[in-house]
């Protein structure tokens, strides 16, 4: 049986939106479904009606982005999950490459290298990730902060049954949360060195807006992590 991939779109006020639809229904191998969880949003929402009758649309009242990712998950059909960002873009052999990939190595969990593009979607960097000599040094990276985009990354469904989802506790770092405990209960993600996503740097994006907060929250979730990851090192002679 062929396996299925469901694309979630967390979508929340962003302008991009069309772009990322248009870059799923692009793709060389065809998503099983494609669902956007509309976080409460108060613009940009017309946006969407035109691609109604071609995906899920989901609305739920503001909770952040994990919520939204949660609530897609939690409805998604398929075997596989692939996170968007709404102001994010997937390549065309994004789904293609990334889930031959996924079943040739039997794996759980991937993530790809990636572009970044700025808010004109202009290319500003080409393979933004530099792939780690070996296991035991991108392990250790996870200590300094967080080596994964999360819109570069495909999960099989099933993982969140043995791991959990998102933590909705986290506005920022969920994801570097996810895969603490992904790595942690044996499943790290395997690194693909192919730029599947298109990144948008842009004066909007949370990161930027949210800094000072970001930071914290990382450093919070890193403490909570560190001494299992830093066991887990030491067991394998690091």
């Amino acid at each position: 049986m062929t396996p299925k991939v469901s694309v979630i779109i967390p979508f929340y006020n962003c302008p991009y939106i069309e772009q990322a639809l248009q870059s799923v229904f692009s793709q060389s191998r065809k998503a099983h479904e494609i669902i956007v969880v509309d976080d409460g949003s108060t613009l940009h929402v017309d946006r969407i009606m035109p691609y109604r009758s071609r995906i899920h649309y989901l609305g739920k009242s503001n909770g952040g982005t994990a919520s939204a990712l949660n609530h897609g998950i939690t409805f998604a059909s398929g075997d596989y999950i692939v996170w968007l960002s709404s102001d994010d873009m997937l390549y065309r052999d994004k789904i293609n490459n990334q889930l031959l990939f996924m079943e040739q190595n039997h794996l759980l969990i991937s993530y790809t290298n990636f572009n970044y593009i700025n808010g004109l979607s202009q290319l500003i960097q080409l393979n933004a990730v530099d792939p780690f000599p070996n296991q035991l040094e991108y392990l250790r990276s996870f200590l300094y902060g967080n080596p994964i985009n999360g819109c570069t990354v495909m999960i099989k469904k099933e993982l969140f049954g043995a791991i959990g989802l998102f933590d909705e506790s986290l506005p920022y770092t969920h994801d570097y949360d996810l895969w603490f405990r992904a790595l942690l209960n044996g499943y790290p993600p395997v690194f693909l060195n192919q730029s599947l996503t298109a990144y948008r740097k842009h004066e909007g994006m949370g990161t930027i807006k949210h800094s000072d907060a970001v930071a914290a929250e990382a450093a919070a979730t890193n403490n909570r992590y560190k001494l299992q990851l830093k066991g887990l090192l030491t067991s394998m002679g690091g």
